[in-house]
């Protein structure tokens, strides 16, 4: 037998021991019979990571097939793989572990978008780069959200705001239909970065802190993003009502431009009061 079917007969072990050891109830779903509460079926791993339970299988047989390193993320974080876990399974199917990097803040938004979202007060506005982190706002969202300020440059995302922040979980009346919207709108735009470095690190941050992002991450909601209207509960100011807009700069493809703008419907009903 050769190092390469050693390697692979490995591999197959390390999942099989890992898929069944893994307690259902984190997963939310429900006991397998009337006892077992503990392993996913190979069907349920194999959903959850986009593959066939058929292609999933001969993977645990340790068969002769050449899964991408993209596959093997995405199997790694739905059983969520410690990080020496994953680079392990990476090293058994042929891949070179790349070094874990240390997050970073996004880079300084260009001097015109900062203008934009200047002008754009006092309506709340910000910027987000393609893993949502926030990487410049006006005075409007600062007074929305004042922890945009106080958080660590490198834990100022959306997603982590969302799913992490109790302060933003009582400003959101909504705020379970709104964080599933916001993460069905992440994973539709995510697209070929899923299975990166920052991805990896994101969603295996948010699965560590977050017992709701993990079950709504599982269920694979996508949705595109669509104008809508958004209400606050400001510990200040009280109900805010807007409609929530998102505006992509041609010169600066790489940020999105996401505006709470005055609700026309309560704008409207104002006006005739």
């Amino acid at each position: 037998m050769t190092a390469v079917d050693d390697s692979r007969r490995e591999l197959g072990e390390f999942l099989r021991r890992r898929r069944t050891g893994v307690n259902r109830a984190e997963y939310d779903l429900p006991p397998v019979g009337r006892a077992r509460t503990t392993g996913l079926r190979r069907e349920e791993i194999a959903f959850l990571s986009g593959v066939s339970v058929t292609w999933y299988t001969w993977l645990e047989q340790g068969r002769d097939i050449n899964p991408s390193r993209q596959v093997i993320d995405a199997i790694a974080i739905n059983l969520r793989l410690t990080h020496a876990e994953h680079d392990y399974l990476l090293g058994l199917a042929g891949f070179t572990p790349s070094p874990r990097p240390e997050p970073l803040a996004p880079d300084p938004v260009p001097a015109h978008v900062q203008h934009l979202l200047d002008a754009l007060d006092p309506a709340p506005a910000f910027a987000v780069t393609p893993h949502w982190d926030i990487a410049a706002w006006n005075p409007a969202y600062e007074h929305l959200f004042p922890g945009v300020v106080t958080a660590p440059a490198e834990e100022r995302n959306l997603l982590v705001f969302v799913f992490t922040d109790p302060y933003v979980r009582a400003m959101l009346p909504d705020w379970d239909t709104t964080s599933r919207q916001f993460l069905a709108e992440y994973r539709a735009e995510a697209g070929g970065r899923i299975g990166g470095p920052d991805h990896v690190r994101l969603v295996g941050f948010l699965r560590g802190a977050s017992p709701d992002f993990a079950t709504a991450w599982d269920e694979h909601e996508i949705d595109r993003f669509a104008s809508r209207r958004r209400a606050f509960v400001h510990p200040v100011d009280g109900e805010r009502v807007f409609e929530q807009v998102k505006i992509t700069p041609q010169d600066a493809p790489d940020l999105t431009i996401v505006a709470y703008l005055p609700d026309p419907v309560l704008l409207a009903s104002l006006a005739d009061s």
